[in-house]
């Protein structure tokens, strides 16, 4: 059986190729902790080699990548973009293996095959 949420996030990639690929930003799609995609300049801004090997931590989302301090301003952010369909702007400081980077994410909802899902542009402050 096909993972329905895995051809959710592949059909996100092929949608938001050139945005991915071409944004000055730092950006990822936020499906849930298993499913989600960054393009290679928000994986290196947090210390990943490649947008592949962000994409493969296998651990909560909040507990993986983001410092406690801003674990509930973004998650706070996400509920909000499901339920009342908005977007928001949020500071963020998230974890790097040398350290922590401070951010500022423009998070706003999306629609895949009407799924929701949370697209994320994020600029080093």
């Amino acid at each position: 059986m096909v993972d329905k949420h895995k051809t959710i996030i592949q059909d996100a990639k092929k949608q938001f190729a050139t945005i991915l690929k071409e944004s000055k930003q730092g950006v990822y799609i936020y499906l849930d902790d298993k499913h989600k995609l960054c393009n290679e300049k928000f994986a290196s801004m947090l210390g990943y080699k490649s947008a592949k090997e962000w994409q493969n931590v296998n651990q909560p989302f909040t507990e993986a990548f983001v410092e406690p301090e801003s674990q509930h301003t973004l998650v706070s952010a996400y509920q909000e973009a499901m339920d009342s369909k908005t977007g928001s702007c949020i500071d963020v400081a998230w974890k790097k293996p040398s350290g922590r980077v401070n951010t500022r994410v423009i998070l706003v909802p999306i629609s895949i095959k009407g799924h929701l899902l949370a697209l994320h542009y994020i600029t080093e402050t």
